[in-house]
């Protein structure tokens, strides 16, 4: 069972250990780093820096790129979600322990950390609210379709429930927001993409996601998302 985790804001004391994260609401990179820290049982304190209708100035005083999350873990600094997600793999094991499989696994995790930028774009992350349908133009309608073969090629392959079997690995970590999108927005999607949203939305790690989200004050609610 993962640690839970505790959270603070940008003003708390200072820790050897901690995650700096934005919004749980919109922050899908945010999301990435989590799990992956939370899969590996790192003993660290999430530190949630309220994101701005613009650049914040917390985060580019902590981050070295400027954006959440970011891992301060013994005296490391890691940045970048699929960064987290390999250092924390290198602690606990979260890649398919098959040499092919993990291969795949890794080019899906790439994959969705370099692409799909018309679905990220059109469609942001806000786990709290559920949209009615709208009209999506075909370069989001492909990313949709591409992640959905995608998904059915790994379940079918690897049984299910996750991408790669019964356990969550470093890819269902990066396809997390995805699901969270499209529960969210409800495109059309296959029998066995719909089962595989709703298996990663069950999983404790993602339900205590949601349920910090929703803790959060409605100081932090950015009307463009809303």
């Amino acid at each position: 069972m993962a640690r839970l985790s505790t959270t603070s804001t940008a003003t708390s004391r200072p820790l050897s250990n901690r995650l700096y994260i934005g919004n749980r609401r919109y922050s899908s990179w945010s999301l990435r780093g989590w799990l992956a820290v939370r899969l590996a049982g790192l003993a660290v304190e999430d530190i949630v820096i309220p994101m701005q209708d613009g650049p914040t100035p917390a985060i580019k005083a902590i981050a070295p790129a400027g954006l959440v999350p970011v891992l301060v873990h013994n005296g490391l600094t890691i940045w970048d979600s699929l960064a987290i997600g390999e250092y924390c793999a290198e602690h606990t094991p979260l890649w398919p322990a098959d040499r092919g499989s993990r291969a795949v696994a890794r080019s899906a995790a790439a994959e969705m950390h370099a692409g799909f930028r018309d679905l990220r774009m059109t469609l942001p992350m806000n786990i709290c609210r559920t949209f009615p349908a709208r009209m999506l133009a075909d370069p989001v309608l492909q990313d949709i379709a591409r992640i959905d073969v995608l998904w059915r090629q790994c379940l079918q392959a690897h049984l299910g429930p996750f991408l790669f079997g019964s356990e969550l690995t470093i890819a269902d970590v990066m396809y997390a927001p995805v699901v969270a999108r499209f529960l969210t927005y409800r495109p059309q999607l296959s029998i066995e993409a719909s089962a595989y949203c709703l298996a990663v939305r069950a999983h404790p790690l993602m339900d205590q996601w949601y349920r910090l989200a929703e803790l959060e004050p409605s100081a932090w609610l950015l009307p463009k998302y809303e």
